[in-house]
């Protein structure tokens, strides 16, 4: 995959100051679909194929209102390489984030060209 125009969104990123008060939000509030929490800092909801996962932030000079757009892609370092090849700036190499139950969710980081976190993202089976 030479760029991401095929690609879809499956994940977004939205940073919190208190996961736990989100999450009650995203849940009892908004009403999505509850997936999972990982831990005291990670919770994921589902809307309408989309994931969302509220978390805090993992450096300082990400806590900022904003999302991070994570991209689904199949064959995660090749995209790397090509996206790299046309000046993309990966933050980190594709690496695997969680083993799942029936896959492994990996993760590279990269910049827009405003400085905004993106990410592609391949679960691999």
């Amino acid at each position: 995959m030479s760029n991401l125009s095929q690609s879809r969104i499956g994940q977004i990123a939205v940073v919190c100051k208190d996961v736990a008060r989100a999450t009650a939000f995203y849940r009892d509030v908004l009403g999505l679909q509850f997936l999972f929490a990982a831990g005291p800092s990670l919770s994921f909801f589902d809307c309408g194929g989309v994931r969302i996962m509220l978390s805090t932030a993992e450096q300082p000079e990400h806590d900022h209102p904003g999302s991070i757009l994570y991209f689904v892609v199949t064959g995660i370092e090749a995209t790397q390489r090509d996206l790299s090849a046309k000046g993309v700036a990966f933050a980190s190499a594709p690496h695997m984030i969680a083993q799942m139950p029936d896959h492994q969710l990996w993760l590279s980081d990269f910049t827009d060209t405003e400085g905004n976190t993106m990410a592609l993202m391949e679960e691999k089976r």
